[in-house]
């Protein structure tokens, strides 16, 4: 059997979640650092958008979600399940609403225990080799005021791409009179009533 390790997951989002389950399941010892006050990275929905619709100012307060209210998910729930953890909570539309993933999440970390390996509220903000080639890793963590270093054996980043959204060099956009919006800070249509507006798309998403 496998040495047990010291292993350090960066994030509760689904994919932290996950990570954390298996490497529990063969004997690791897991610490989950996550920035929020609650598991299911972005599939928690904030009303909340930032002041800066197009999020372009360095300065601006950062809201982390992008889902918007109306939001399904774009795979019918037998692909959002687990392997070995189906997705049957909430009612039976094929394509979930983000509230039901999110309680699939709550459900998944509760079941097998892995709320406890999460320490809330707890930024990661750096990662470095231990010195003198220990092949091991210093991470170190502030919460509320508090600063701490520790060291694992391994680090896994879960913590995604999608705070900061990607805005798209468009020719002339700046000469547009009206609103500017990225869809990171969209999150219901009633501001839009009556209103004409372009709309640009470039990518999906799947998460």
């Amino acid at each position: 059997m496998e040495e047990s390790r010291k292993v350090a997951v960066i994030g509760a989002g689904a994919s932290g979640l996950v990570t954390a389950r298996e490497l529990q399941r063969e004997g690791h010892r897991v610490v989950v650092f996550e920035k929020s006050n609650q598991l299911g990275g972005l599939w928690v929905y904030n009303p909340r958008v930032e002041t800066d619709l197009l999020s372009l100012d360095p300065y601006r307060e950062i809201i982390h979600s992008s889902l918007y209210k109306s939001l399904r998910t774009n795979l019918p729930r037998q692909l959002m399940s687990f392997s070995d953890y189906s997705f049957e909570n909430g009612n039976r539309l094929n394509f979930p609403e983000h509230e039901e993933v999110l309680k699939f999440l709550n459900e998944f970390a509760k079941d097998f225990g892995i709320n406890e390996l999460i320490r809330f509220n707890t930024e990661v903000v750096r990662v470095a080799p231990v010195e003198f080639g220990e092949n091991r890793w210093v991470v170190e963590s502030k919460s509320e005021e508090l600063s701490s270093e520790e060291v694992f054996d391994s680090v896994v980043i879960c913590n995604g791409h999608y705070t900061t959204p990607r805005v798209a060099s468009i020719p002339g956009i700046h000469n547009w009179p009206g609103k500017q919006i990225h869809s990171h800070n969209y999150r219901v249509p009633e501001p839009f009533k009556d209103q004409a507006r372009p709309l640009y798309t470039f990518c999906i998403f799947t998460s």
